[in-house]
């Protein structure tokens, strides 16, 4: 008997789950109960099923998924169509036909997840997506298994390829935020529209994703605060570099007395922290837990074998699972209620860019003192549009005087905010 699976698309990731299966063929086999094979490949219409035929490949491809729904002998639903829609339905049609599901989908499983996984327990299946995080490193199922002993108190992640390839290029080699874009764009790094991957988007979907597994709580996509890389100046850069820091683009999750805080934002790590060092297109998750204290996943994000790798590696638990014919297992066993930590709870030491407009040192020394933030390093230079320029270092500071600062800056006639980053890790 074989595991029969279904593959909803054949994409770059899709494409991947073939030759994964066979180069690791023999390994799989032996770690299976059933083996794996692919009955059926939905592509979009006519037309792409012709041109993949006429590339030699010799699958049946299909382009009704009511021939995948209605199949009896498929018993797993690969999703890797991407985005929301048609992606939502296809995935709660099999759930509720009693197919199991893999997805690589973070945007769906961050916005839908949790009604998709109380589908698949009324209907007594599985729904896995240890590819929807971090690519090619097995974050979830290591969260969920080899750490099931251990209690996070704080997660740090560089999460998302194509930022961390552009922050290498303007901190390593001193491109503008513009040149590293395009460079992304031009090697197949970025789309063409990259909101999602420059402004924190996809790092922050996969913080909600994250926050189930590490620390046990469903929290919701909007309690997730993101600040993306497109205000980063090269100011900004040579300040972080000759104070002993790194710019990236890090997601956070950290335990507070009140809760959760997450977070994506652009930080100053020092130089001598592991995450530092996760260059170009690069992933990384850094966590501190009670048990091990510190430790770090590294590998790749994205790409057509890392993350085929970590789909088969679903598929292979779905095969053991079926094949003892127990109760469908949750992937995530860990629930806690949500909570999301209030803003003084919410500390760190950040980092300010200012222009002066019609402002001096003494009045802006006296902005901070009016929000009670003591300031650590004030430093004036000229920015590449000549204006004058302070760059400020505070001591520690909560959320609530984070925001009360810039609303004051906001409302001020003398100043001009550019950027407030944290500083983590000191």
């Amino acid at each position: 008997m074989t595991l029969k699976i279904a593959l909803l698309g054949f994409g770059t990731v899709a494409s991947g789950v073939p030759i994964i299966l066979e180069k690791n063929r023999e390994k799989i086999n032996q770690l299976v109960q059933k083996p794996i094979t692919i009955s059926k490949i939905l592509v979009r219409d006519e037309s792409e099923k012709k041109q993949l035929k006429d590339q030699g490949l010799d699958y049946n491809f299909v382009t009704d998924i009511n021939e995948i729904l209605f199949d009896d002998d498929i018993t797993v639903v690969v999703e890797l169509i991407g985005r929301i829609e048609p992606a939502r339905t296809f995935i709660t049609k099999a759930l509720e036909n009693k197919k199991h599901v893999v997805s690589a989908n973070k945007d769906l499983i961050a916005l839908h997840g949790n009604e998709l996984l109380a589908i698949a327990s009324k209907n007594n299946v599985s729904f896995y997506y240890e590819a929807a995080v971090a690519g090619g490193i097995p974050i979830l199922r290591t969260l969920s298994t080899s750490l099931i002993a251990d209690k996070a108190t704080k997660l740090f992640g560089v999460l998302n390829g194509t930022s961390n390839f552009m922050l290498t290029k303007m901190v390593e080699e001193g491109w503008t935020y513009n040149k590293a874009l395009q460079t992304a764009q031009e090697l197949g790094y970025a789309e063409s529209d990259p909101t999602n991957d420059v402004e924190g988007i996809d790092a922050a979907y996969k913080l909600v994703i994250l926050s189930q597994f590490a620390f046990g709580m469903a929290i919701d996509y909007q309690d997730v605060t993101h600040q993306g890389i497109t205000s980063i100046t090269p100011q900004d850069v040579t300040y972080a570099q000759t104070h002993g820091y790194v710019i990236k683009l890090i997601g956070s999750i950290e335990e507070t007395k009140s809760g959760l805080a997450v977070e994506v934002s652009p930080s100053l790590l020092p130089k001598k922290h592991p995450l530092a060092m996760v260059n170009n297109v690069m992933n990384a998750v850094y966590l501190n837990s009670i048990g091990i204290g510190e430790s770090m996943y590294y590998g790749p994000g994205a790409g057509q074998k890392p993350t085929a790798t970590s789909v088969v590696a679903d598929l292979m638990a779905l095969s053991n699972e079926i094949g003892t014919k127990n109760k469908a297992k949750l992937f995530n066993n860990y629930m806690r209620p949500e909570k999301i930590a209030n803003a003084e709870d919410i500390q760190s030491a950040y980092y300010f860019s200012v222009i002066l407009l019609d402002g001096n040192k003494e009045m802006l020394s006296n902005l901070f003192k009016t929000c009670h933030i003591k300031l650590d390093e004030l430093s004036f230079e000229k920015s590449a549009q000549q204006e004058e320029l302070a760059l400020i270092k505070t001591e520690v500071i909560t959320k609530n005087q984070l925001e009360k600062v810039k609303q004051i800056f906001l409302k001020s006639p003398k100043f001009q905010l550019c950027n407030a980053f944290r500083i983590l890790g000191d």
